[in-house]
């Protein structure tokens, strides 16, 4: 089967590489030249992904995996056309920007060439489907084509883990025809009996928005019980044992921290919010879990001063882990983006180390100091601080930490370090949720 991946952003180059490693042909299409030459003449990889470098590399060498601009020529041989481009937040009210999916069904339709099974892969609100469907029929009123519902459900970090092996695959279409399509796309996963589960269209849609926003309120969630805990002398991580052994409510996305950031969560949420309220079905749990992940990250940077004393005019703070998450260079509404500004409000000197993700940040951060590594970050700094729990971040030398810094004082956001320990080291050492050293 050929297929054809309209975007070569982090859903359309990680599906179209691994759909490639099935053994089927594949061809990702952008409008970026740079990108597009990039990945077919030098093998750069644009975005940050364990794995994908050689996964795009071996597919390429095999002829399973091409890039082009063209994407008419890349339409008129496929079997299905998946769209992969970005559905950002619209400013100002929270809505899925549509545009660059709509876009490409124009385009599609007017490239097709047979029966074409036209799928989105963005996540789309609601409706989206059947507005593609009308848009595709009136641009090409001859066209013969279903439009299925394809959402992704992939972590930075462990995508291609993800597609590969899939909690689920979620398909959402009416058409028995697109169904067998569909089918023969994942026949690899049904081989390993991966659960496939197939929906209306708007089923589908739906599915991909409950499940982020159950994820994040989950966050939402174990980060409200953190902050009570501080108040009443609890452990947040002995409540999350507690509560997570029990098999209706589960261990995962129990780990309290600064609150949830990311490509997916907090655009997903609002667009979710907007789309509920548009039905005249107001979803208030999610409304409030906004709400409460929005206050959280400065609520954060009020934390850090607070611990240092509260006047931290012309001081200095290490700030280790930009990224919204480790094994990513994504900055997308990353609690950093928060935290940072506020401390340098407040006339802190933020002195930083990510291992992927600086040169991201230097596009969305201003005045901060970027360090080659953790301890250079550290030399003479007032405080640390831990904003992302990278691997390396878990093993620092915490006796050389403690000469470096000019105030052995620790704000630890992923609770990645034992206060016990940190007390031992002679740190005053600050969590979230647990007992504060000092």
């Amino acid at each position: 089967m050929r297929i054809a991946m309209i975007g070569t952003g982090y859903v359309g180059l990680v599906s179209g590489a691994c759909f490639s490693e099935f053994g089927v042909n594949v061809v990702c299409v952008d409008k970026d030249v740079t990108k597009i030459e990039g990945l077919r003449d030098r093998g750069e990889i644009p975005i940050y992904e364990p794995g994908l470098d050689q996964l795009v590399a071996s597919n390429a060498a095999a002829g399973r995996l091409s890039f082009t601009t063209d994407l008419a020529e890349a339409v008129r041989s496929a079997d299905a056309v998946f769209i992969a481009v970005g559905t950002p937040s619209r400013r100002g009210d929270g809505h899925a920007d549509l545009s660059y999916v709509y876009g490409a069904a124009r385009e599609i339709a007017a490239a097709m060439d047979g029966y074409t099974v036209v799928v989105t892969k963005s996540t789309v609100p609601v409706g989206t489907g059947r507005e593609v469907e009308r848009i595709i029929r009136e641009t090409r009123p001859d066209a013969d084509f279903d439009v299925v519902s394809n959402p992704e459900f992939l972590r930075e970090g462990s995508a291609i883990n993800d597609f590969m092996r899939p909690d689920r695959v979620v398909i959402g279409t009416e058409s028995e025809r697109a169904r067998a399509v569909m089918r023969q796309l994942y026949r690899v996963l049904y081989l390993i009996e991966t659960p496939i589960l197939f929906t209306a269209l708007e089923t589908s849609e739906l599915i991909k928005y409950a499940a982020n926003t159950f994820l994040a309120a989950k966050i939402t969630f174990i980060n409200e019980m953190a902050d009570l805990c501080e108040k009443v002398g609890a452990d947040v991580h002995d409540v999350a044992r507690g509560i997570g052994l029990d098999g209706r409510i589960g261990r995962k996305f129990l780990h309290p921290g600064p609150g949830y950031g990311g490509s997916c969560f907090p655009k997903d949420t609002l667009a979710l919010v907007k789309t509920a309220q548009d039905a005249g079905s107001p979803l208030r749990i999610i409304e409030t879990v906004v709400d409460i992940n929005t206050r959280r990250k400065r609520a954060m940077a009020d934390k850090i001063i607070a611990f240092m004393g509260g006047s931290v005019e012309g001081k200095t703070v290490a700030v280790l882990g930009l990224t919204f998450k480790p094994n990513t260079d994504d900055m997308r509404d990353s609690p950093s983006l928060d935290i940072v500004p506020a401390l340098q409000a407040a006339g802190v000197t933020v002195r930083a180390f990510d291992p992927e993700g600086m040169a991201e940040a230097a596009k969305h951060l201003s005045g901060v100091e970027y360090a080659e590594n953790a301890y250079q970050c550290m030399d003479g700094a007032d405080a640390l601080v831990i904003l992302t729990e990278w691997n390396e971040f878990r093993a620092l030398d915490l006796a050389r930490a403690r000469t470096l810094l000019r105030e052995p004082v620790v704000v630890d956001l992923r609770n990645i370090y034992n206060p016990e320990d940190m007390e031992a080291q002679g740190f005053r050492y600050s969590s979230v949720g647990r007992r504060q050293i000092g």
